[in-house]
């Protein structure tokens, strides 16, 4: 993971045992970024079927339109899922990018899911990077993955056959 604060500078770091400070990313307008293989996040690597999936993420401090912090979280990349219709697999690629609210309490986090339609995170101590990018890869993953319609292949083995009497 490598670490940009809104001055230039320059960190890193290991993002598998790294946690941020959203409160002081949103205040310093700092970035962190990465790439992570989806197969090793827990709640996707199930559903994922075996080939590419790397994602390139970035969280950026920002403030949204009100002034209040927030994290703009987006996603980039293909992995390959299998089609639910056809079985075979395909690529589906991800464009993902979310503004997320912080909330330092579960009060504040009600409080503005309540006046807002914007998603809120609860912030107050700090979080996991790679746990954000995993939420938000759920979000662009389709429930039950197809290739677009008239794109399945037709299946090389027939089960239908003809029985004459």
């Amino acid at each position: 993971m490598v670490s940009r604060l809104a001055d230039g500078s320059v960190t890193g770091s290991d993002s598998s045992k790294s946690r941020l400070d959203a409160f002081g990313l949103a205040r310093d307008r700092g970035v962190v970024e990465g790439t992570v293989d989806a197969h090793r996040l827990p709640r996707v690597g199930d559903v994922l079927a075996e080939g590419p999936a790397s994602i390139e993420w970035r969280i950026a401090g920002v403030a949204d339109a009100m002034g209040r912090p927030a994290l703009d979280v987006g996603l980039s990349g293909t992995v390959t899922l299998n089609c639910q219709r056809c079985l075979a697999d395909f690529e589906w690629p991800i464009e993902q990018r979310t503004e997320l609210l912080l909330a330092r309490t579960e009060d504040e986090l009600a409080a503005l899911d309540a006046e807002c339609g914007s998603e809120v995170v609860l912030a107050g101590s700090p979080i996991d990077p790679l746990g954000l990018v995993e939420d938000e890869l759920v979000l662009a993953l389709p429930f039950a993955p197809r290739h677009p319609d008239g794109a399945c292949a037709a299946p090389a083995d027939s089960e239908v056959t003809n029985r004459r009497a």
